[in-house]
This record gives C-alpha cells, structure tokens and sequence, in this order.
C-alpha cells in the first residue's frame, strides 16, 4: 500500500516511517509533484489536518494523511495551539516560539501542557480522523538537542528528561505523534487484512 503523508517536515517524515510497517511504503509531497505551501487557515488542529488531506485528494487523487500538531499550554488558555509553529512570527523559527513561550510563562506558576497531533486520512473516498496526546509539563530552560520544535521545553509527564533528550524510540513510544500514528497503523493493518 502507498499512501502520501502531507508533510513537507523531513523530521515529521523519519518519525512516521520508524513507526509503520514495512507493508506501508510512504511517498512525500515532493514525490508527488507538491511543491506548494498546502493551505492550514482552520481555526483548530483537527481543522488544519483534514484541510491538508482534502487538498492533497482533490488535487493529486492519492490516497493520503496530513497531520497537525500543537502545543496547549493550560496557563495561557491553550496557547499556542493552531499556532504552534507561527508562535513568534511567520519564520517558524523554534527558537524564536520557545523563547516566546518561556518569557509568557515566567509569571505563571502552572506549567502543565499537553502535545496533540491529529491525524486525517483520505482513504477509499472516506475520512478517518485519529487524535493523540501526551501531557507533561514546560521546563524552565531548553535541554537536549534531539528533535524539534518545542521539544527542548517539553518534559512528559512521569519522566525527568525532555523530549529533546530521549531518543526517537521512546519518544515515537510516549509522544502524542506515536500514540496518533499507532492508531492509524492498527486501522490500516485491519484494513489491509480485510482486502
């Protein structure tokens, strides 16, 4: 089975493909000819997602998934949320949201917050939608150079390291992309086996 993952994200891609099987080849919006920014203009994640899945099936016919991802931050009413990566600025420079968000934080003793990645997939002219989290909590200062985004910042609940600290493994285990991606896995491995 083929299907495109929507994403232009090299490392949302090396995540994904560690975590499907090997019955499951993935194709890239580069290998499709999808050279332009896909529109993301919903108010929500879940929005934003099966927006991207829609615009790859009714502009390529291929069968595909889209992700969106979001960092809630229960002191800031949820913030950034949809706007994760445009955080501090169209560059969706990391740096630049977690900077942002540490400063936002520095007056707030609650420092919970949850990752959420929701996936949509066209598939068979139908639309699935899967929905993982992970919650944990903000850090004070960046650590660890693995991953990316807001994964310096982010420790998950029940562990003393940052996402930016453990390795990919554990991470794809914990994370909210892992739990998203392994729900559509076991839907496309049932899926496969009634073919």
């Amino acid at each position: 089975m083929q299907l495109v993952f929507a994403t232009n994200n090299p490392n949302k891609l090396k995540e994904v493909q560690a975590l499907l099987p090997s019955s499951i080849t993935l194709i890239s919006l580069k290998d499709v000819g999808c050279l332009e920014d896909i529109p993301e203009t919903q108010a929500t994640i879940k929005g934003n997602a099966i927006q991207k899945a829609e615009y790859i099936k009714q502009h390529y016919g291929h069968d595909c998934f889209a992700d969106d991802t979001g960092l809630e931050v229960k002191a800031l009413h949820g913030e950034p949320g949809v706007f994760s990566a445009r955080y501090a600025g169209e560059q969706r420079n990391a740096n630049d949201n977690m900077d942002k968000l540490l400063t936002k934080l520095q007056v707030k003793d609650d420092r919970s917050a949850q990752f959420k990645t929701v996936i949509a997939l066209h598939i068979n002219n139908q639309l699935h939608v899967f929905t993982g989290i992970c919650e944990g909590y903000i850090t004070k200062e960046k650590k660890g150079n693995k991953g990316f985004g807001y994964d310096p910042i982010f420790r998950p609940k029940g562990y003393e390291s940052t996402f930016a600290e453990m390795d990919l493994g554990l991470k794809n285990k914990i994370g909210h992309r892992g739990k998203a991606v392994q729900q559509l896995v076991e839907f496309l491995n049932n899926l496969t086996q009634t073919i």
